[in-house]
């Protein structure tokens, strides 16, 4: 799978610039159904789905990596939005360590496990250290998502 092929340009956040989880979550939510890949009657019941999920089990990872994730029953296909908070997010991860990276899946209801595998290839992909420096380094959301193809290019 690969990630790079559920972004574009337009879905990459260099800069968020929340500062608390549920912040971070509204703000890329907002962001998707500002470029089209969510619509605007879904977005509350999206954000309520993912606040519902995080407070269940966190999505960070580790390594300064969340991906929040949940299903919509207004999506025919998995969109993704990428962030990067540069003062790092609180996510409650399991290493306690802030989130500085964040994928954020929203998955159609009708294909459940669609993301399973998705899931796991951002999980090897983030666990790279020169992949997470890579991402520091990116200023804009085309040289993070060029950054982002180069590292999963190396790694498959």
């Amino acid at each position: 799978m690969n990630i790079v092929s559920l972004l574009s340009e337009r879905r990459v956040l260099p800069d968020l610039g929340a500062g608390t989880r549920d912040e971070v979550l509204e703000e890329m939510i907002e962001h998707l159904v500002a470029t089209g890949g969510l619509s605007e009657p879904s977005q509350d019941a999206v954000v309520e789905a993912l606040i519902a999920r995080e407070e269940r089990i966190s999505t960070g990872i580790g390594y300064g990596v969340a991906i929040p994730h949940c299903y919509s029953d207004s999506l025919n296909d998995p969109v993704a939005v990428f962030g990067r908070s540069r003062s790092g997010v609180d996510f409650n991860a399991c290493d306690s360590a802030v989130v500085h990276f964040v994928i954020l899946l929203v998955v159609p209801e009708n294909k459940p496990n669609s993301h399973l595998q998705t899931l796991a290839v951002i999980a090897r992909l983030f666990s790279q250290h020169a992949v997470r420096e890579k991402l520091t380094e990116g200023s804009t959301p085309g040289a993070l998502l060029t950054a982002l193809e180069q590292c999963q290019l190396e790694l498959d």
